[in-house]
């Protein structure tokens, strides 16, 4: 867990020193720092996500729980889907958004598209198959 927390430390950095610009494996993708609450611990964290635009709402960004493919959700998931509001970091931006899960064939579009602009989800989505459905949250300014 430290290797993680440590290699999310230096996107963190970056990401604040570049107004929201990262390098390495995430260069030129849309990246977000997501600030959640552990529901049972009340630590804060924050949380470096790739995140996909809306296309006709600009107060609306889609985060996916994709944890790799691996079979259960990142804790994230479960610390914004219990608090149902939060603060996201995007671009030079500091705001507050409101969290839906999107679900059905609003999920399945929207995952569809991150996975077409970015071909590791669609690997995520197959690694995940048959024991979990990657969650999808909307998140909108608020």
């Amino acid at each position: 867990m430290a290797e993680a927390n440590d290699w999310n430390a230096q996107i963190i950095a970056e990401f604040r020193a570049n107004a929201g610009k990262v390098g390495g494996n995430f260069a030129g993708a849309p990246m977000v720092l997501v600030h959640h609450r552990g529901r049972k611990s009340g630590r804060e964290y924050v949380n470096p996500m790739m995140y996909l635009a809306d296309d006709t709402d600009t107060n609306t960004i889609y985060v996916f729980a994709s944890k790799a493919g691996a079979p259960s959700n990142p804790d994230w998931y479960y610390n914004l889907t219990s608090a149902g509001a939060t603060t996201i970091e995007r671009g030079a931006e500091t705001y507050q958004v409101g969290i839906r899960e999107l679900t059905g064939t609003e999920r399945d579009q929207v995952f569809a598209e991150q996975a077409r602009r970015y071909p590791g989800f669609a690997e995520y989505e197959t690694k995940a198959a048959g024991i979990r459905t990657i969650p999808v949250l909307a998140l909108q300014r608020s």
